[in-house]
């Protein structure tokens, strides 16, 4: 049964502060006329009161009760305009925004919360998220705290990304991430390489954990895993026997190229290298890498798609993976017969 959360009043606002409702009506509206005059401490309370309720101020409250205003949100948690990151986000953002479009909706960009340590909070300033009918969520990593808190609060949200459970279910549109890496494996095994070895972290973000459950469910049990490209480490694996690496940050690419050439190697004909996805970072990569594509756009758009049924009641799929697209590139071929240079 759906339970129906009472809306939060000025006069609750007042109560938990302490002072009257006018005091929290001039705090609201900033009021600064001569004569009035509110103690920074009685400011700062009613603020807090604010903040920890997620109150959201009349008459724009009663207006969004029935969240029929055709505005949904877009909370990115890792800014997704500067450099290092736009050319990876702006398939999604062009997705969302293509089907918010088709559905008449207006799209409100969420970005008042802090970045702290690279990410920001959904509930970091109080409310805000409720000025939206609901919210897609963008973002490698999504706080579990904030997924437990909307699903509890009962907000309308998907992520973009597949999620763990949080308290329940996670309404969320992600990419195939276990199927597609799976499959550049049996690529590799088909082409006649033995002796294969992961790059990346594997935990964290569920995108990364899917990586490698894929590359697990079909690499052999010799296969070898490494958290990160360091200085030794493509030496160390080529040394014992490695012909071919998945890379779980396909970005890296670059690096490996950059190894192989210092040391006379030729991808694919002395190592081949796989990318597990699309670059997150902007580099420099002569080579066509082998590996997947991520719908990005798709994924974006879909998440509208859902999002949009969720607030209309009719969502009877609210998770869904979508396929990664193979691509053949030009960093793989069958291992070489001779010893690789040392």
């Amino acid at each position: 049964m759906s339970r129906t959360r009472r809306r939060v009043t000025q006069r609750d606002i007042a109560r938990l502060s302490g002072v009257s409702q006018a005091t929290v009506s001039l705090v609201l509206n900033n009021r600064l006329d001569a004569g009035v005059r509110i103690a920074p401490e009685t400011r700062e309370r009613v603020m807090r009161a604010i903040r920890e309720t997620g109150y959201v101020a009349d008459p724009l409250a009663r207006r969004l009760a029935d969240r029929n205003n055709r505005i949904l949100g877009v909370f990115t948690y890792e800014p997704v305009f500067p450099s290092g990151t736009r050319d990876f986000y702006h398939p999604f953002l062009v997705g969302i925004e293509e089907n918010a479009e088709r559905l008449c909706c207006d799209l409100l960009l969420l970005t008042s919360a802090p970045v702290q340590d690279g990410r920001r909070r959904v509930f970091a300033d109080g409310g805000r998220i409720r000025l939206a009918d609901g919210c897609v969520l963008l973002g490698r990593d999504i706080d579990r705290d904030d997924l437990a808190r909307l699903i509890e609060e009962e907000i309308p949200f998907v992520s973009v990304g597949r999620r763990d459970d949080a308290g329940g279910p996670v309404p969320y549109v992600g990419a195939d991430y276990v199927t597609a890496s799976a499959a550049t494996v049996r690529r590799a095994l088909d082409a006649g390489h033995r002796d294969l070895a992961y790059i990346g972290r594997g935990e964290g973000p569920e995108s990364y954990a899917d990586r490698l459950r894929g590359f697990e469910s079909a690499a052999p049990e010799t296969a070898r895993r490494l958290p990160a490209i360091e200085p030794g480490t493509l030496d160390r694996l080529t040394a014992e026997g490695v012909t071919a690496v998945f890379l779980e940050e396909p970005a890296d690419v670059a690096a490996v190229s950059a190894w192989a050439a210092e040391r006379g190697l030729r991808i694919p004909a002395d190592l081949s290298v796989v990318a597990l996805g699309d670059p997150t970072r902007p580099v420099s990569i002569d080579l066509d890498a082998t590996g997947f594509t991520i719908p990005r756009r798709d994924m974006g758009l879909q998440a509208v798609e859902v999002l949009d049924a969720l607030l209309e009641g009719t969502e009877t799929r609210a998770q869904r993976l979508l396929p990664c697209e193979l691509h053949d590139g030009s960093t793989l071929a069958p291992p070489s017969t001779g010893r690789l240079p040392r």
